[in-house]
């Protein structure tokens, strides 16, 4: 569970402000460029370039990898696939994708695991790669204005703090398993849909929806304001999980290992739950905490 910070990191709630960076649009030559080089790849390919994309399409694209991720993405906005990357072991699993790729016009090429390794800049990318247009998160009030309204209920994830993309991506896994609505990201935070990330979340960044609050947005009083309780996540001294309070419209506050979460959040919940346990460990960490807290909810209100 979380570790509530250290005084001199407390931020206030008002602090999360929206922070999307956005680079230059493509000029005329840059364009021609990119539909060049989206052009269906030659049977025998030269291997890909690894050298470091423009700041401004490295703002705009994000190489994804992994097979579920890449599997994903494809059947949920292929319109935003730009190139593909793939070994020769992956090419009948990825056959759809190839064709696809063919009929649109889109580049791809069949390289060497070594390639992958760093393209994918991992070595755990399954042997394939898509160079995919980037999703920026949505409005705190465009995400809630999407949800089913009160008193149905619904599961908001806020993360204070939460900088690790491989905990980002597990909490996104067991979100889309367990049909969470959406998860809010403060301003300042450096979590993107990475490809770490979405390797890790295993297709699950695809279905749940991210959303930042716009520049000093109260986030607190819109959840409030929409009809959620704040609850806040914490090692010790709140009500159990599994007795404890945990509304059909719940906003889920999860800090960082290590730092926890702001003590102005904790002040502010409606709720402050623990998981109960054995005690031979202080806590568990962000990604299996979520998992259980999204199960209980599930449990209660969707089973």
């Amino acid at each position: 569970m979380d570790r509530t910070r250290k005084p001199g990191r407390d931020t206030p709630t008002s602090a999360w402000d929206n922070a999307r960076p956005r680079g230059p649009r493509p000029d005329k030559r840059e364009r021609e460029r990119l539909r060049r080089d989206n052009a269906p790849a030659p049977s025998s390919p030269p291997p890909p370039s690894t050298r470091s994309a423009p700041a401004h399409q490295r703002h705009e694209e994000v190489r994804l990898f992994g097979i579920n991720a890449c599997q994903a993405v494809f059947q949920h906005r292929p319109q935003d696939v730009r190139k593909v990357y793939l070994t020769e072991e992956r090419i009948a699993a990825f056959k759809p994708v190839l064709a696809w790729c063919v009929r649109e016009r889109v580049g791809y090429r069949i390289v060497e695991g070594a390639d992958l390794d760093k393209l994918a800049a991992s070595q755990h990318h399954e042997g394939v790669c898509f160079e995919v247009r980037r999703r920026a998160p949505l409005a705190l009030d465009a995400l809630l204005a999407q949800l089913p309204a009160a008193p149905a209920p619904a599961l908001l994830v806020v993360l204070d703090g939460v900088g690790n993309p491989h905990n980002f991506g597990a909490v996104l896994r067991s979100a889309a398993h367990f049909g969470v609505a959406g998860i809010v990201l403060p301003a300042d935070s450096p979590l993107t849909l990475s490809g770490a990330a979405c390797r890790v979340a295993e297709g699950g960044a695809e279905i749940v929806a991210l959303a930042r609050p716009e520049a000093g947005q109260d986030v607190v009083a819109t959840l409030r304001h929409a009809g959620f309780a704040v609850v806040a996540t914490v090692p010790r001294a709140g009500e159990a999980l599994f007795t404890g309070g945990l509304p059909g419209r719940t906003a889920v506050v999860f800090g960082a290992e290590g730092e926890g979460m702001s003590a102005g959040l904790i002040r502010v919940a409606d709720h402050r739950l623990t998981i109960p346990g054995t005690g031979n460990v202080e806590s568990l960490n962000i990604a299996a905490s979520a998992a259980v807290l999204f199960a209980e909810y599930f449990r209660r209100h969707k089973a």
